[in-house]
């Protein structure tokens, strides 16, 4: 809760106990200097930290508290003679309306991202990118490009003033509440939230270039539900560049204001047997893996200079990194068979086109949730559901047996990945979006399974951690801490053995 918010609603509670418990001789002078103070607060709230909708029934019983008070003050000779019942009836609604107020707050915060841990300040800026050799898979007119949003996140000289917004593109947010089956109104208050980054300052001097990173948001996400991950591996020293995939995000604003919402779930289907939802999902990797070719292609002339920005001359191409969560991790295996990819890191993601491919044998880490490492271990005790299991489970028999086949060869895939290199770990009590910035939004999606027990802050730390110590071991050549052995700062992390 920010500070006004906290002040306004603490001042508005003292006000009306106030007026509950005080007797009336006593009343008019305490609760008139009580009312202008918490009015003074009301208009503070609303021009420093900005009006938000889950206040709402604060707003109206912090008007109506002063309006009474004020008619008690200023109006002489009338005298309010309320009947008992309607009077505990109304001191009811307004302690109904706090407790509302309270729970909306809680389930709806204007949150703080996790601080970046490295040396360096973060600067950040946003590119458009047209790919003239592709159109749209997803425009029904088959007329337009391919189009993507990619924001970049990078090491900064120090800077001062403020930080950009967590969302730098506010008319999304309907389109998330949406997603979510909310309202469109629900997350409003996001634009208040503040990133730690500085938009469009100038790179940090203290080296010529930096490693890239590519990043890769899942489906029905967006490249800012990995803006703590992108700030923290700017300020260890990374130049983190988060591809908005058009049509697999939320929502994706372009420069001209049209806004394009997620179209690959049209690719899906309840009714689909598993051949054809896995080859639908082959269909939409190659989509995105495509889309890492041409932001690297679009890299490179930015380093060349031929896209201008004042990132010129100070990527390291030679050392690249990649990571992604859900589909997006997928992405990021797949496209590293690019030769110009060096290293990589899925977030709980499984894989796509394992059939069309040979082996990559590059070094991978592979951070699962909870319940994906559970998913993982039953393929390795190769476990057959029985019928009450799938009866359980609300699945069949042909659809099981068709994903154990796929997460075999999956598994062997993990075998020469670590064989290369890699590591193939599982952090206790998160799920899914335990690898996003969405843990963050609200403790609801705990409440539904999507989030795991642990709390945001730390799964945020033990995530990065290990994605900064893989990265810096194989894009700076420098020893790594965590992956040699357990960590007693992170006994949530198990190792899982993929030999079997």
């Amino acid at each position: 809760m920010r500070l006004f918010e906290l002040l306004l609603v603490l001042s508005t509670i003292v006000l009306f106990v106030c007026m509950v418990v005080f007797y009336p001789k006593r009343r008019k002078a305490l609760l008139g200097a009580g009312s202008i103070i918490v009015l003074v607060i009301l208009v503070l709230q609303w021009i420093v930290e900005g009006y938000r909708i889950q206040m709402l029934l604060l707003y109206g019983t912090t008007i109506i508290l002063v309006m009474i008070n004020g008619c008690r003050y200023f109006v002489k000779g009338v005298s309010f003679t309320i009947p008992r019942r309607l009077k505990q009836f109304f001191y009811l609604v307004i302690v109904l309306q706090f407790i509302v107020t309270a729970g909306l707050l809680y389930a709806f915060p204007v949150f703080r991202l996790p601080a970046p841990t490295g040396e360096f300040k973060v600067g950040t800026q946003t590119f458009h990118f047209v790919d003239m050799n592709r159109k749209e898979p997803f425009d029904p007119t088959g007329t337009s490009n391919r189009e993507l949003i990619v924001q970049i996140w990078y090491p900064a000289q120090a800077s001062q003033g403020a930080y950009s917004s967590w969302i730098a593109d506010p008319a999304i947010l309907p389109y998330i509440a949406q997603y979510y089956g909310l309202p469109k109104f629900t997350f409003q208050h996001l634009k208040y939230v503040p990133s730690y980054a500085y938009a469009d300052v100038e790179v940090a001097s203290a080296q010529q270039t930096y490693p890239l990173i590519i990043g890769n948001p899942g489906n029905g996400s967006s490249r800012f539900f990995h803006t703590a991950q992108a700030q923290e591996l700017a300020s260890h020293g990374y130049i983190v560049a988060v591809i908005d995939h058009t049509d697999n995000t939320i929502a994706t604003q372009f420069p001209d204001g049209s806004i394009i919402t997620n179209r690959s779930d049209e690719l899906f289907s309840p009714s689909h047997d598993y051949k054809t939802e896995s080859e639908q999902r082959d269909k939409l990797g190659k989509i995105l893996t495509d889309d890492v070719a041409f932001v690297l292609d679009q890299l490179q002339l930015l380093q060349s200079g031929q896209v201008t920005s004042s990132l010129k001359g100070r990527l390291d191409l030679q050392h690249v990194g990649i990571f992604g969560h859900s589909i997006g991790g997928a992405t990021a295996y797949d496209a590293s068979y690019d030769p110009r990819i060096t290293v990589g890191i899925d977030l709980d993601g499984g894989l796509y086109r394992l059939h069309d491919r040979e082996a990559l044998r590059k070094p991978f880490l592979f951070i699962n949730s909870a319940s994906n490492e559970q998913e993982m271990q039953r393929v390795i005790d190769h476990h057959v559901y029985t019928d009450i299991e799938l009866e359980q489970k609300g699945s069949t028999r042909e659809w099981e047996d068709g994903m154990m086949n796929d997460k075999q060869l999956e598994l062997e895939r993990m075998q020469q990945a670590v064989a290369a290199g890699g590591e193939v770990i599982a952090i206790e009590n998160t799920e899914h979006l335990n690898f996003t910035d969405v843990q963050l939004v609200s403790p609801g999606f705990k409440l539904i399974g999507a989030t795991g027990k642990m709390a945001p802050d730390r799964a945020n730390e033990i995530t990065n951690a290990y994605m900064v110590d893989f990265f810096d071991h194989y894009l700076k050549n420098q020893p790594s801490i965590l992956l040699e052995k357990l960590n007693r700062r992170f006994s949530e992390v198990k190792f899982i053995d993929v030999s079997r």
